[in-house]
C-alpha cells in the first residue's frame, strides 16, 4: 500500500541518494537504498497547549497523537488510535511506562512492563501492528532480519511471531547476552521465526544486516525489511514516552532532563525527536558502559569505534551507534553530501572528526558519561540499599550517570530500560538479592530452544536467509 504523497510528510535519506518516500514506505523499507537512514523532510511540531493537553491522557492516546504527526495519511486517526490501544493493552501496567521517584528530583521511567520486559516492546508491539495494517490484503510477504544486542530480538520475535505475511531472522552475538534475553527469542516455536547465534559481537551482526540492505539483488529477492532502530517508526514510537514523562513532571511549563542508557543511540535520539516536536528538554545525558563511543564523541569531538568489551549491561556493548548518523545529519544542517562522505569514511577507517559547528550543536542538548563495571555494580547495590528496589545493570548505568550531574530544580528522569529479572545473576552478584522470576519469564526455562549458528559472514547469512524464506 503506497503512501498518498500529495500532502503527506515525506522522508529523505541522510545520504541524499534516495527518492523521498512516505511513512508506510519507510516503515517497510527500514534502511534507505543508498545506505542512509530515513528522517522527516521537515519537522512537524506541537504547540505548548497541545503538549499540556497530554496530561492525564491514556498512553495510547498520546502515542496516537505523537506518531500521527509522522504517519499522516498513511495512518489516519481512526486507524492509528485503535492500533495504539491494542499495542499497549499488552503491557502489564495501566500507564504502560510509569514514573517512580528514586530520590528527590530523580525519577525512573519504567519502560519494562511489556511482554519481554524491556523498553524495546514499547516500539515493537506497535510496529508489528503497523506492518499488519500496511500488508493486509497485499499478498506481499516480507523478510525481516534483525541484529540484536539482547532485547530487540526478543521484542521483535514476540511481536511478529506467527504472522503469516512476515518471516523473521534474528542475529545475536553468541555468548554475549543473558540467558533470559536469549530464551525470549529462541523458545517460541513459531514457524516464521529463526534465531541465529553469530560468532562475533553485536557490531558484527549489525554490519551484516547493513550489508544485506546494501545488496540490491538480495534485498529485492527476499523483500527485505528491518525493525532495528534504523527503522524510523521505531524511533518515532520511542519519542512518545519522553512526552508522557515530561508532562507528568510539569512540561511544557518547565523543562525536564533525561539520562539515557544507550548503545545504538536510538532511545537517546528519540529524545531529540521529542524536542523537534516542541517538547522543552533541558539536557539528555548519554549514559554508556565501557563501550563508550558516544560519550567520547561528545566529549572529544571524534567518532571512533574500538574493540567491543563484554560487560554486565550487554545491550550497550556496541561500538558503532547506527542512529548517530541521524544526529550528525541534523547537526551539519542536513547536508547529505557531508553526511554520506563522513559515514563512508567511517566505514572504511573506523573513525571521523566531527565538524566544530556540528559538535557545538550536539553539545547544546547532549552530554555523555561513561560508567565502568565496578561503578555499575556499585550503582545496583546503592539503589537497593537506599530504596529496597532492584534495578538491572543498564538502568544502573543510567542512575550512576545521573547521580554525577549537578542537581538542579529541573526534574531528572532516568530511562529504566529492562526488568532486573532479565539479568538475575548480575543483580544478585551486586546486591546479594536475586530478583524474583517475573511471571512473563517463568515458563521460558521449560521450553526447548531453537538456535542455529553461523560465522560473522554476510555471505553465510544471505544463504541461510534465502534457504529459510525459500525465495
Amino acid at each position: 500500500m503506497p503512501d498518498a504523497m500529495s500532502n503527506a510528510l515525506r522522508y529523505v535519506s541522510t545520504r541524499g541518494g534516495a527518492a523521498p518516500v512516505g511513512f508506510a514506505d519507510t516503515l517497510l523499507a527500514g534502511l534507505a537504498p543508498d545506505g542512509g537512514l530515513y528522517i522527516p523532510e521537515t519537522w512537524p511540531a506541537f504547540t505548548p497547549d497541545e503538549i499540556a493537553a497530554f496530561a492525564g491522557k491514556p498512553y495510547a492516546e498520546v502515542a496516537a497523537a505523537v506518531i500521527g504527526k509522522f504517519a499522516g495519511e498513511s495512518f489516519p486517526p481512526e486507524v492509528l488510535l485503535p492500533i495504539c490501544r491494542e499495542a499497549y493493552a499488552t503491557f502489564a501496567h495501566p500507564s504502560a511506562t510509569p514514573l517512580r521517584e528514586l530520590d528527590s528530583g530523580l525519577w525512573l521511567l519504567e519502560l519494562f512492563h511489556g511482554p519481554t520486559l524491556a523498553f524495546k516492546d514499547v516500539a515493537m508491539q506497535l510496529l508489528a501492528r503497523l506492518y499488519q495494517h500496511v500488508l493486509a490484503g497485499s499478498g506481499r510477504k516480507l523478510t525481516i532480519v534483525v541484529a540484536t544486542s539482547g532485547d530487540t530480538g526478543g521484542a521483535a520475535v514476540e511481536a511478529f511471531r506467527g504472522l503469516a505475511n512476515v518471516d523473521i531472522v534474528v542475529l545475536f552475538p553468541e555468548g554475549r547476552i543473558s540467558e533470559v534475553q536469549r530464551r525470549f527469542m529462541t523458545t517460541t516455536g513459531a514457524p516464521n521465526v529463526r534465531c541465529v547465534a553469530v560468532q562475533g559481537a553485536f557490531d558484527d551482526c549489525q554490519t551484516i544486516v547493513k550489508s544485506l540492505f546494501a545488496d540490491d539483488d538480495f534485498r529485492t529477492a527476499v523483500d527485505l525489511s528491518g525493525v532495528n532502530s534504523i527503522n524510523w517508526a521505531r524511533v518515532a514510537a520511542q519519542a512518545v514516552y519522553y512526552f508522557t514523562a515530561a508532562v507528568s513532571l510539569g512540561a511544557p511549563a518547565r523543562k525536564v532532563s533525561f539520562a539515557v542508557p544507550t548503545g545504538n543511540f536510538g532511545d537517546a535520539f528519540a529524545g531529540y525527536v521529542a524536542t523537534k516536536l516542541g517538547l522543552p528538554v533541558e539536557r539528555i545525558t548519554l549514559a554508556v558502559n565501557s563501550n563508550d563511543i558516544l560519550a567520547r564523541t561528545i566529549k572529544e569531538g571524534r567518532y571512533a569505534s574500538g574493540q567491543v568489551t563484554p560487560t554486565q549491561s550487554p545491550a550497550m556493548d556496541i561500538q558503532i551507534a547506527s542512529n548517530f548518523e541521524r544526529l550528525f545529519f541534523e547537526s551539519v544542517k542536513r547536508d547529505a553530501g557531508v553526511t554520506a562522505a563522513a559515514f563512508k569514511g567511517f566505514a572504511a577507517t573506523g573513525g571521523m572528526d566531527i565538524p566544530e559547528a556540528a559538535l557545538a550543536a550536539m553539545r547544546g542538548l547532549f552530554g555523555g558519561e561513561t560508567v565502568d563495571e565496578p561503578q555499575t555494580t556499585a550503582s545496583m547495590k546503592a539503589s537497593f540499599e537506599a530504596t529496597g528496589e532492584l534495578i538491572d545493570p543498564h538502568t544502573a548505568v543510567g542512575v550512576a550517570a545521573a547521580q554525577r550531574l549537578e542537581r538542579r530544580a529541573t526534574p531528572l528522569v532516568v530511562l529504566s530500560t529492562a526488568h532486573p529479572a532479565k539479568f538475575p545473576d548480575e543483580v544478585e552478584a551486586a546486591t546479594g538479592r536475586a530478583p524474583a522470576m517475573h511471571p512473563r519469564a517463568q515458563g521460558l526455562f521449560a521450553l526447548p530452544e531453537a538456535i542455529d549458528r553461523l560465522p560473522a559472514d554476510a555471505a553465510a547469512v544471505k544463504a541461510y536467509v534465502r534457504a529459510f524464506v525459500g525465495k
